[in-house]
């Protein structure tokens, strides 16, 4: 599209983070009714105890996904079962993730004397290490539940207010690492082409192939960018130029590199959650 976004008015501060609420009854509540129970044992002798109500109602993300190996150990030792548990625990822990994501919740970010080198900053990639992208031509397609649909430049993306934070990027393969990430809010962004931004997800399509989606809540989170620089730098080849996903809020895999296009949209293409999730893996990707 040849007419430049405006960028948005600023907006009026965003409240307070949200803080998990005080745990523990009040001093007048009155005790859960509790029915007595014969000790069990899960497959390897440990106790199983019983989880009430009110307890569950306290429990943050990382006490909940505990009990979750311990149920499915047992039931995994039917293999009749195993693959529609499978797909049932990761069904679980994406709307358990979804349930419990602070939209407003920062990750966390760090000092400049606390970052990776760029050249110790490592990388993955999924069909070709960089693939064959014109600079000087290259734009960002926008699709779907837009007012402004059309072809963006890079320019234009970089002409709203630039966002330079230090945090942890996190590989499901195991390693992490501290880098700076400079770019355009997406929120920023979908505001000023006309994003009907209660639709649930973006779709991201890649000049390598690859592809992902996001729920919208993390899209709009004030930590997520359309990445362009790293290090004060233009972005490097390995690590997606000319436009990225940057989400310290989600794992590596979801945060799409060497962006094509970009669709909002209430329905994912059929068998196109993502290139890894379609493959078994977690679609909400959180961390």
């Amino acid at each position: 599209m040849s007419d430049q976004p405006n960028p948005p008015q600023p907006e009026e501060q965003v409240g307070p983070l949200e803080r998990p609420e005080n745990g523990g009854p009040s001093a007048d509540a009155k005790p859960e009714q509790r029915s007595v129970t014969p000790q069990c044992f899960g497959p390897a002798g440990e106790p199983v105890r019983e989880v009430f109500g009110a307890e569950l109602k306290h429990m943050n993300r990382r006490e909940l996904l505990k009990l979750v190996p311990v149920v499915a150990l047992g039931a995994f030792a039917v293999p009749k079962f195993q693959l529609g548990l499978l797909n049932e625990g990761l069904g679980f822990s994406d709307w358990a993730s979804g349930k419990l994501f602070g939209r407003y919740r920062l990750a966390q970010t760090f000092s400049n004397s606390e970052l990776a080198p760029l050249s110790r900053f490592p990388y993955n990639y999924y069909d070709v290490l960089s693939p064959d992208v014109d600079l000087s031509t290259w734009t960002l397609t926008v699709e779907g539940l837009v007012q402004r649909p059309g072809d963006y430049k890079l320019a234009q993306i970089q002409a709203f207010p630039k966002v330079v934070q230090n945090t942890r990027h996190v590989c499901v393969e195991g390693w992490d690492v501290i880098g700076n990430f400079g770019g355009t809010r997406a929120s920023d962004f979908l505001r000023a082409i006309g994003a009907d931004l209660t639709a649930r997800f973006l779709e991201v399509e890649c000049l390598d192939q690859y592809y992902e989606s996001i729920d919208m809540a993390t899209v709009l989170h004030p930590q997520t960018l359309f990445c362009y620089e790293m290090y004060g730098q233009p972005l490097p080849p390995g690590h997606g130029a000319p436009l990225r996903l940057q989400m310290p809020t989600k794992i590596g895999y979801k945060q799409a590199k060497y962006l094509d296009t970009i669709r909002v949209t209430n329905v994912l293409k059929d068998g196109r959650q993502g290139y890894w999730e379609d493959q078994g893996y977690d679609w909400f990707g959180g961390l």
